[in-house]
């Protein structure tokens, strides 16, 4: 956990800034996992820091949410565009 923190830290991750007024601060989870070997003895401790997102209500404290994921026939698409046209 304490590696897991300090990564965080200096990463410069997160920076404090005023809170809105009539706003609610999300909350933070620590979760913890054991990794093991495969014949069952423990191989590493594992931590992280998660947001609690969760508690967001859509129009008070988020409008809309958006994800920038490219789907996988869009890719194949495009390298077959530039394999065919000769792009560089």
């Amino acid at each position: 956990m304490q590696a897991e923190y300090s990564a965080l830290m200096t990463n410069n991750t997160w920076s404090l800034v005023p809170m809105p007024a009539h706003r609610r601060a999300i909350g933070c989870k620590w979760v913890f996992r054991i990794k093991e070997n495969p014949d069952g003895t423990i191989n590493k401790y594992k931590a992280r820091l998660v947001a609690k997102g969760f508690n967001q209500e859509q129009g008070f404290d988020f409008q809309e949410t958006f994800s920038p994921v490219v789907k996988p026939v869009t890719i194949r698409v495009i390298l077959t565009l530039a394999l065919s046209f000769q792009w560089d």
